[in-house]
């Protein structure tokens, strides 16, 4: 293949995308990868090969599933993003008894997370500042040390601001210390508002590398309080007649005015969602919400995040320990945008029309787009893990599930047949999508080894926003269920979009 071949396939294939520079580029990555195999340099052409071709169809780095730098308009207000969120930043694991550590917050903020939460509470001697889950059998952190690894850690992975949220449990005197100790500790980086009242919040990119401090009396704690353990060792919470909307949706209709922030349970916002929808959609473009997880996920479980990003919500708070599906859905969002932590919101949840009406998250929506995805092969298995690891006498036998996260009527999953004994499964199947909103519509990819005996083992998962897939053929890398990335494992996909609506089957 010349280098004029190679361009006409990018640019027919691959929907474009730079297919002058890139042809040259990819030749170029190619003869190097044959120069690091001695043997393949010594008996390769210097034309491009197959194998040179296959290497590139296969390579994350010069074919990759998405674009890698920051698109989006980053000088709007910040109610206009959904901003990458923490839940209680420092635990490592339950709720209940794990240990609090720096090190998760170091992890959340190397993995583009920009809003990290911590609780305030009195050392055991009085006279300082540990962070921890109050009244739980959770072992403290120092306050200080969790501050400095923000400071050295924050813009690791994006130089957009990083918000603390401080939930306070502390004495008068010890506020006062908290206070000079993140002036100290962060001194310029910090931002401070010109007035007590904001009309509109600041842009990301009028903030970039600033530290935003948040404070908040201990309302989740107060919730946890009312979570009561039965006798068979489950635990539920009690109810109230007042426990969520006699006085918040009021609050919502009144304070539009003056730039707000609510925090809102998951349980909240469910039963609010069906009768205040567009008053919830109302309020988040002006003011930040944050939904955190409900008191009873002590095992650092997490929730569905659509139902927050569809009524606009910006902070979706999810426990970053609490690995599993939904946690798999938090990570392919905020893939988004080049990893930044701040995804712009569509431009239906911002709108107005002429009544001052607003988005309406229950309405029944027409199909904007479909999405056809062909799943082609899948490689790199017999490089990541052992002979054995999936069957312990033959090759494993894997297949593809595939399908959409999104609003009710997108969501959807479905699976490739089994390719049965074979480390390079070859599927070339192809699957339509029809999505009413793309724009929040994440493509679900998980692999799986068919076990006739038993439970089918992991193989791979990742998640991917829909609407900043790269056209034609791509290079799918696959992650454990932990979100790391295997080395050589990737899936090869093809993507491609049309307008046109389908007739519903």
């Amino acid at each position: 293949m010349t280098a004029d071949q190679l361009r006409s396939f990018m640019s027919e294939a691959q929907g474009g995308d730079g297919a002058d520079a890139n042809a040259e580029r990819v030749m170029e990555q190619a003869l190097l990868l044959r120069q690091r195999q001695p043997l393949l340099g010594k008996l390769a052409k210097p034309a491009f090969t197959v194998d040179d071709f296959y290497n590139y169809l296969f390579s994350e780095e010069l074919n990759p599933p998405l674009g890698s730098q920051v698109h989006e308009d980053m000088t709007a207000p910040l109610s206009h993003y959904y901003i990458y969120t923490g839940h209680n930043s420092y635990l490592t694991g339950n709720q209940l008894s794990s240990d609090c550590s720096d090190v998760p917050i170091i992890k959340a903020l190397q993995d583009g997370v920009r809003v990290i939460e911590l609780d305030m509470w009195p050392n055991a001697t009085k006279d300082d500042i540990d962070i921890l889950h109050g009244r739980t059998l959770t072992s403290p952190v120092e306050l200080i040390k969790c501050l400095r690894s923000i400071k050295e850690h924050a813009f690791s992975a994006s130089p957009y601001p990083v918000i603390i949220t401080l939930e306070d449990h502390l004495t008068p005197d010890l506020q006062a210390k908290v206070a000079k100790m993140v002036v100290e500790t962060f001194g310029d980086m910090l931002y401070y508002p010109d007035t007590e009242s904001l009309k509109e919040f600041p842009s990301p990119e009028a903030l970039k590398e600033r530290i935003i401090i948040s404070t908040k009396p201990p309302k989740e704690y107060l919730e946890a309080k009312n979570v009561k353990e039965n006798d068979d060792g489950t635990q539920e919470e009690k109810e109230s007649d007042e426990e969520a909307w006699g006085k918040e949706v009021p609050d919502l209709q009144t304070e539009l005015e003056y730039a707000k922030r609510l925090s809102l349970s998951e349980k909240e916002l469910v039963k609010a969602a069906p009768s205040h929808g567009s008053d919830l959609v109302r309020f988040t473009q002006k003011n930040l919400l944050r939904i955190y997880p409900k008191g009873t996920r002590v095992n650092s479980s997490n929730y569905n995040p659509f139902i927050g990003w569809i009524h606009g919500a910006q902070m979706v708070a999810f426990n970053m320990q609490g690995y599993g599906r939904s946690l798999w859905l938090m990570h392919g969002f905020y893939k988004g945008n080049g990893g930044c932590g701040y995804v712009k919101k569509p431009d239906f949840l911002l709108e107005h029309g002429s009544d001052n009406d607003v988005f309406d998250p229950k309405a029944d929506l027409p199909v904007k787009k479909t999405l056809k995805v062909k799943v082609y092969m899948g490689d790199g298995w017999h490089a990541d893990f052992k002979q054995t690891h999936f069957d312990s006498y033959s090759p494993p036998d894997f297949y593809t599930r595939v399908g959409i996260a999104g609003v009710p009527a997108d969501t959807t999953m479905k699976k490739t047949k089994a390719v049965e004994d074979n480390w390079t499964p070859v599927w070339d199947e192809e699957f339509i999508f029809p999505l009413t909103v793309p724009e929040l519509a994440l493509l679900r990819i998980e692999v799986h080894e068919h076990d006739k005996s038993g439970k089918d083992d992991f193989a791979g998962q990742i998640c991917l926003p829909v609407s900043e897939l790269r056209r034609g053929f791509r290079a799918v890398p696959l992650f454990d269920r932990k979100g790391m990335k295997f080395k050589s494992v990737r899936v090869l996909m093809r993507f491609e979009f049309s307008t046109m609506e389908i007739p519903n089957v």
